[in-house]
């Protein structure tokens, strides 16, 4: 839901600010006040088109921002473009410099009109009347339709992954036999250099322990051999005086018993200087100063650190680069039988694609021609006359297979009596076609099939100027397919019409005054009060009488 949106010298704006609440609000106010400016400003921040004339005259930048309620799919794609998180909302903001250049920023983090674009189908869809083709494209038309027949396209997209996966993996090896064939030789003596080093992980360290060990064989027997001397050979040896100590240490004890303790601790120690200078003599008597075992080191270290300088850094990296390319060999050993394989395999991905789009496109079809019917009937209910359909065509080039089918979804409408069915995006109007994506999602609403896993939509829906050529009878049910429409989602109406304005949840009105030479614009939102003077407006014009605050207060009664 868009909680609230800003505007600082955007436009004739110099600083708005508009809060919004569930369901239906409305904008309303004197033409020229803004109101369209702030859904254009809106479709900014989804990431539309950007231009320097867009700020307001006298000033250096024009800002816009933004507050939606944040969504788990928003909470996805913040995530994949490394953006942190700000809670329970998004806040979106963009600035548009003077000359011509411009900053995005998302949860005040520096960000990009594509991380905006991604998030546009997660928060809102703006229809406004310069922005409305674009906001309707292939993809939203194929996402409504799958939206009201519950179509799920969940083992299509496994389907398309399975052969996407195949087929790289046949044309890598078709691609790329030529090279494999110039490197059969490299590879070759790569693999019988490393599997001939009968290499085993830790061996470098373990020998350039021994290494050092028979390097300073001489220095390590005299040290081992005169430590262990000095603690228990030698008539100054460590034992020797200790042993007479403990003697004397004795004697005392058989008088006193306060050196018993003494006397254990002395047997201790004499104990320890046993077990310590007995290590010391086995490990010089260990010790083997042979030439032809450090020799022999120190080739098998030359070995290994030119297998390591060449294939990686440590002997499992070399060990890992070993069995790569052995397994490269045995490709090139096996090609016919490896392709014969992977084409199978290929063959299978396909027919299994061909099956799961054909049946979606099945699907699609039956879906398509009942909501074209609920569709024609809600779009002549808003001053129209048309004709409608959705044409749902497959193709089985693989250059049009996607993860979401081989369907392309076409919404067709003939807006006047005797003329052609045409696509929906060549249709005259702006508020044409906001009449006629009011009625489709009216219908999806109402008609939709309840799928096993609901297929993302916008949270925010944007109409700007949905009543531009009618009135009476067919505005009311304007907004009364608006205020349906709401019960689901949040919408946002910018409209002319009392018998629309009547519908509002939330009432704001955009105006505009001049102070010190200047046109400024605010926002207000409505009270009880307020509401029913500013229907009368709409319905009476400059001078607000008592007949038509009675009518008014009439109107806003009878739509509730």
């Amino acid at each position: 839901m868009l909680v609230e949106l800003r505007a600082e010298n955007y436009a004739v704006i110099d600083h708005a600010i508009a809060q919004f609440g569930h369901g239906l609000n409305l904008l309303t106010g004197e033409t020229g006040a803004g109101k369209s400016i702030l859904v254009d400003a809106l479709a900014l921040l989804m990431g539309g088109k950007s231009s320097s004339d867009l700020v307001r005259h006298g000033a250096d930048k024009a800002v816009v921002a933004c507050v939606f309620e944040s969504t788990p799919g928003a909470e996805t794609i913040l995530e994949l473009n490394g953006i942190d998180s700000a809670g329970t909302e998004i806040i979106l903001r963009r600035e548009i410099q003077a000359n011509g250049k411009g900053r995005v920023f998302i949860n005040n983090q520096p960000a990009t009109v594509a991380v905006l674009k991604q998030l546009a189908p997660e928060l809102a869809l703006v229809h406004a009347q310069s922005e409305t083709l674009s906001s309707f494209d292939q993809a939203q038309q194929r996402t409504l339709l799958d939206r009201f027949g519950g179509i799920s396209t969940e083992s299509v997209s496994d389907a398309h992954a399975h052969w996407r996966q195949a087929a790289a993996k046949l044309d890598d090896l078709v691609q790329g036999e030529q090279d494999r064939l110039r490197m059969v030789d490299l590879w070759s003596y790569q693999n019988k250099e490393i599997d001939q080093a009968h290499l085993v992980p830790g061996e470098d360290q373990a020998l350039e322990t021994e290494k050092r060990v028979l390097a300073n064989a001489e220095k390590l027997y005299g040290a081992a051999i005169g430590g262990f001397e000095q603690l228990y050979e030698g008539g100054a040896s460590a034992e020797v005086s200790l042993r007479a100590a403990l003697r004397n240490i004795e004697e005392l004890a058989r008088y006193d018993n306060r050196f018993n303790e003494a006397a254990m601790q002395l047997a201790s120690a004499r104990a320890t200087v046993g077990d310590v200078a007995a290590s010391l003599r086995d490990y010089a008597e260990g010790i083997n100063a042979s030439p032809e075992r450090l020799a022999e080191i120190e080739d098998r270290l030359a070995l290994l650190d030119r297998l390591k300088r060449k294939y990686g850094a440590t002997i499992p990296e070399v060990v890992a680069f070993g069995e790569e390319v052995a397994r490269k060999l045995a490709e090139v050993e096996d090609r016919e039988g490896i392709l014969k394989a992977l084409r199978a395999v290929l063959d299978e991905s396909i027919a299994a694609y061909r099956t799961a789009a054909a049946a979606l496109h099945d699907e699609r079809k039956a879906a398509a021609t009942r909501l074209a019917k609920l569709a024609e009937a809600q779009i002549n209910s808003l001053a129209m006359k048309v004709k409608f359909e959705l044409a749902v065509t497959a193709t089985d080039a693989h250059s049009g297979w996607t993860s979401t089918g081989w369907d392309t979804v076409q919404y067709r409408i003939a807006t006047n009596p005797g003329e052609p069915l045409k696509p929906l995006d060549e249709i005259a109007s702006g508020g044409e076609m906001s009449r006629v994506m009011l009625a489709l999602k009216v219908s999806v609403e109402e008609g939709a099939v309840k799928p096993k896993k609901k297929a993302p939509t916008p949270r925010t829906l944007v109409f700007d100027e949905i009543d531009i050529g009618i009135g009476g009878r067919a505005a009311e049910a304007v907004g009364q397919k608006l205020k349906s429409l709401s019960r689901g989602q949040q919408v946002l109406c910018v409209t002319h019409l009392p018998q629309i304005a009547a519908f509002a949840d939330q009432h704001l009105v955009v105006e505009k005054r001049e102070a010190e030479g200047r046109t400024k614009t605010q926002i207000r939102t409505l009270d009880d009060r307020s509401r029913t003077h500013e229907v009368a407006r709409m319905l009476s014009g400059a001078t607000v009488t008592d007949t038509s605050l009675q009518h008014a207060a009439q109107m806003i009664a009878a739509s509730r």
